[in-house]
């Protein structure tokens, strides 16, 4: 395993990953989520739904920074890649809040990956798209930092219920040792997501000489969670941003 990745799934990256509970402030106000085994459960269907969806988004900006061959893609005439990739995120990301949550966290992430992990690619990826999502800014990081296509889809994977975890923690009071007995009983569930997106980010990338077919990427959807987002949009008190 790439030590990067241990830094990119570290909460205390200081990419604003802590201000956003990923719907699971909402959820405990809805009484969805008011103990450890709610939890377990929210958790789980995070993972497999948008988690899913973020893994496979990110093994293939992954990719896609493997093949940019870096210059000015609009001054030579071209659709920069990373719009292109950049408008899937947002086709498969139906709540406005979430679209919002996700561009935050990417221009964060991408800000600090800047200047941990100086590269080509993430300066290309800044200019062309300055507030990216984080998937792909996540994935573009990844690369940078040395990471696999499969370490970075675990990233985003851990990304999805770490953080949710935490939030659950300060909101409830609940016990942080049972929670994390939860993220340890997801482990191999996090590893089967890992590589199930990049099977599928693969099959989309499938090398340097073929056009990408990101349209055949996953479109993996979570109404329950769209909707925890929008009603957490017009609350008029939170302690998380998302």
């Amino acid at each position: 395993m790439n030590a990067a990745l241990l830094l990119l799934a570290d909460s205390r990256l200081p990419a604003g990953g802590h201000a956003h509970s990923g719907g699971t402030e909402r959820a405990v106000a809805s009484g969805a989520v008011c103990d450890v085994p709610s939890l377990a459960r929210f958790l789980g269907g995070r993972l497999r739904t948008s988690g899913a969806l973020a893994a496979a988004l990110t093994a293939a900006a992954h990719l896609q920074a493997s093949r940019t061959p870096g210059g000015n893609a609009a001054e030579a005439g071209q659709e920069s890649p990373w719009m292109r990739l950049d408008a899937e995120v947002d086709a498969r990301t139906a709540s406005p809040a979430q679209r919002d949550a996700s561009r935050t966290q990417g221009r964060l992430l991408l800000r600090v990956a800047r200047r941990v992990w100086p590269s080509a690619v993430l300066d290309e990826l800044a200019r062309d798209v300055p507030s990216p999502h984080h998937p792909i800014a996540l994935g573009v990081a990844a690369h940078a930092a040395g990471a696999t296509s499969e370490e970075a889809a675990m990233a985003a994977a851990y990304h999805a219920i770490s953080g949710p975890a935490t939030a659950a923690v300060r909101l409830l009071g609940l016990d942080p040792v049972a929670v994390h007995r939860l993220l340890a009983d997801l482990a191999p569930d996090l590893t089967t997501v890992a590589a199930e997106a990049h099977s599928a980010a693969a099959d989309a990338c499938p090398g340097i000489h073929l056009a990408p077919r990101w349209e055949a990427l996953p479109a993996y959807s979570a109404p329950a969670l769209d909707l925890l987002a929008e009603q957490h949009a017009r609350a008029e008190v939170r302690l998380f941003v998302s």
